[in-house]
């Protein structure tokens, strides 16, 4: 089993090195059960480093669809390190690796471009469902988690200049567009978003880029944000 269709490939960044074997040993072969929207995939690890200046090389080596990446490194950072990834044409899903749930460099890396984060003692199943999930486009957030990281990342403008400026940006969007981002502010994963809304999952992640693309975002929490911000 291999090729493009059919693994997940995966890079590893962490300054401890039995971090980085851990989630090896974790995640590497690991088979993925086909779905109704993914055959059967394994979990590929391309490469393994443990500082955020030794990613591009790794990147373009590895050409991983998933990064997971450590926040605190000696040289260059996470959030430095995400914010050169997702600047970059076609850039990997990054997920960060972190101790703590509502710190505020992981709201740092959301904003750099970040999908979602991962805690680093969490279960293997929840990792590996993670991985899966930043494959296929989805936030690795929970509802919960995404409400009160909102609440970290508010901030800058006061409320109604804030509410004014988010609802001339979403009104600009045709009204199926609308009911897609305000699934996206639920926390709705695109399996959820395509049963609440009667639509395929692939038609959900056509819409989901292309709420990216005209909003000029980077990630789903961007667009949970800015429902939230109109709404308010």
């Amino acid at each position: 089993m291999s090729g493009p269709d059919t693994e997940i490939r995966v890079l590893l960044v962490d300054d401890d090195p039995l971090v980085r074997a851990g989630l090896k040993v974790m995640l590497d072969g690991h088979v993925l059960a086909a779905t109704d929207t993914a055959p059967e995939r394994r979990i590929r690890i391309v490469g393994d480093v443990g500082d955020g200046d030794e990613v591009p090389d790794a990147v373009r080596a590895g050409r991983p669809h998933v990064v997971l990446m450590d926040l605190r490194m000696r040289r260059v950072n996470g959030v430095a390190a995400t914010q050169r990834l997702t600047a970059a044409p076609d850039p990997p899903t990054v997920v960060v690796l972190t101790t703590f749930d509502a710190d505020e460099h992981v709201v740092r890396a959301l904003r750099a471009g970040a999908s979602g984060f991962l805690l680093k003692d969490a279960a293997p199943e929840g990792i590996v469902e993670a991985v899966r999930a930043a494959a296929d486009g989805d936030a690795v957030l929970s509802p919960a988690i995404t409400r009160r990281l909102i609440g970290m990342v508010r901030g800058g403008a006061g409320p109604v200049d804030r509410r004014r400026a988010a609802r001339s940006r979403l009104d600009r969007l045709a009204e199926r567009e609308r009911d897609v981002a305000e699934a996206v502010a639920r926390g709705g994963s695109n399996a959820d978003i395509a049963e609440e809304l009667h639509m395929s999952v692939a038609t959900v992640k056509s819409y989901v880029s292309k709420l990216l693309r005209e909003l000029a975002l980077d990630n789903r929490v961007q667009i949970a944000l800015l429902v939230r911000d109109a709404t308010d």
